[in-house]
């Protein structure tokens, strides 16, 4: 298994926080930034889907990202985070 380090930009920090302080289901959004965390530091590559070229979303309701994979660097950028 090719082990990933996620990295969150700065911007895309703080979107998990805004949405979890208007959530109704705060343990749902913690839940899912964890399931990004650990799922994303798996096999990058081939979790989500890819919506364009170096970028790909994935899928932790309540939450989406955005992301692209540094396959040399073995790095995961999250770059957007989002309510689904």
């Amino acid at each position: 298994m090719t082990r990933y380090t996620v990295v969150w930009i700065e911007s895309a920090q703080n979107e998990p926080a805004e949405i979890w302080r208007n959530a109704r289901n705060r343990n749902a959004v913690t839940a899912a930034a964890h399931v990004i965390d650990v799922e994303l530091s798996q096999d990058a590559a081939g979790k989500g889907v890819e919506i364009s070229e170096g970028l790909r979303a994935f899928f932790a309701p309540p939450l989406r990202i955005l992301f692209s994979v540094d396959e040399g660097d073995r790095v995961v950028e999250v770059a957007r985070v989002g309510r689904m």
